[in-house]
C-alpha cells in the first residue's frame, strides 16, 4: 500500500496481490468444476469446515440432541483451501460458495438452507427449540442480525488485514481494529449482569455470536488477544468460559476440524460413536 495510489478507471482482477487465502475470493459466482457432494444415512446433511461459521451449525446439532430432539446429521468436510466450495455439487445448495450449507430431507422433497443464520433459524423453529421465550424473540432477533452484520468487519476486516493480508497496513489494521474493539464493547456491555445473551439459558443467539467472540477474547482468534487487549471484556470472557464448558459445545466445535491436536479433529461425523473413535489420533494410530 503507497500513499499516491491512484485507483484505475475500471477495477481488473489480480490473482497474485489476495494475500494467504486469495483462492477463496473471486469476482465471479458459479461453479468451477463437477463434483457431486455425498449424501449420508440421516436426516440433515451438512457440508462444511470448523470456521466460526461452521461451528455455529454443528454446535446447534449437537445442542438440539443433547436435549433429545430428533436431529441427527451427517457432517461432510468442505476443504475451502482446496475449492471444494466451488464444486457443482456444493454451489447447487449454495450458489454464494460459502460454508456452512445444509439439506434437509425431512420432508416429501429435499430443501437446501444456506447462510449460518438462516441454519440456525431453520433448525430452532423445526425443532422449537433455543429460541428463548417468545416474548425474547424480538431481542433475540436483534442480536442474531448484529452477529451477522458485525462479523465481516471482524473477520473480513480485522481478521484479514491483521493476520492474512500480504504484508502489514497500518490504515486498515487501525480502522478495523477500532471497530473489533467497538464491537466487544457492545457485547461486553450488554452482558453486564447476564449469563447468556437473551433470557436465562442458551438460545442460537449465543450460538451465532461465541464463535466469533468468544474465540477472540479466549486468544484463539488471529493470535490477536494482546494486539486487541481482550482481557479488558470481563464479561465477554465469563460468558465464553460458560459457553464452551458446555459437552455439547466441545463436541460441536470438533466437527469438520482441521486444525488444533489430533484429539480435536473429527474431520466428519456421521454417528455420535465418532467422537470417541474416529477423531484423527485415532485415526492415525489405526493406520
Amino acid at each position: 500500500m503507497t500513499e499516491n495510489y491512484t485507483p484505475p478507471k475500471t477495477w481488473t482482477w489480480d490473482k497474485e496481490n489476495g494475500g494467504k487465502w486469495a483462492g477463496l475470493n473471486r469476482p465471479i459466482a458459479g461453479p468451477t468444476h463437477e463434483k457431486a457432494l455425498p449424501v449420508g444415512k440421516h436426516p440433515f446433511q451438512l457440508y462444511s469446515l470448523a470456521t466460526p461459521n461452521g461451528v455455529k451449525v454443528t454446535v446447534m446439532f449437537e445442542e438440539l440432541l443433547a436435549a433429545g430432539h430428533p436431529a441427527d446429521y451427517d457432517a461432510w468436510l468442505i476443504r475451502i483451501g482446496d475449492g471444494d466450495q466451488f464444486g457443482s455439487g456444493f454451489t447447487g445448495i449454495n450458489p454464494n460458495s460459502k460454508i456452512p450449507a445444509l439439506v434437509d430431507h425431512t420432508g416429501d422433497k429435499p430443501v437446501r438452507v444456506f447462510e449460518s443464520g438462516a441454519i440456525l433459524m431453520h433448525l430452532a423453529e423445526k425443532f422449537g427449540a433455543l429460541q428463548g421465550s417468545p416474548e425474547d424473540r424480538p431481542e433475540l432477533l436483534s442480536w442474531l442480525m448484529w452477529q451477522m452484520g458485525s462479523a465481516p468487519y471482524l473477520g473480513g476486516g480485522f481478521g484479514h488485514f491483521y493476520a492474512y493480508a500480504p504484508y502489514p497496513m497500518e490504515y486498515p489494521i487501525n480502522r478495523f481494529a477500532m471497530e473489533a474493539k467497538r464491537q466487544l464493547d457492545v457485547l461486553n456491555r450488554h452482558l453486564e449482569g447476564r449469563e447468556w445473551i437473551v433470557g436465562d439459558d442458551i438460545t442460537i443467539a449465543d450460538i451465532a455470536i461465541c464463535p466469533w467472540y468468544g474465540r477472540l477474547v479466549k486468544g484463539e482468534a488471529y493470535d490477536a488477544g494482546e494486539f486487541l487487549s481482550v482481557h479488558e471484556y470481563e464479561n465477554v470472557i465469563a460468558w465464553a468460559d460458560r459457553f464452551y464448558a458446555r459437552p455439547a459445545v466441545q463436541r460441536g466445535t470438533m466437527v469438520n476440524r482441521t486444525y488444533g491436536p489430533a484429539e480435536t479433529q473429527l474431520w466428519e461425523r456421521h454417528d455420535a460413536s465418532d467422537f470417541d473413535t474416529s477423531t484423527q489420533d485415532k485415526v492415525k494410530a489405526a493406520e
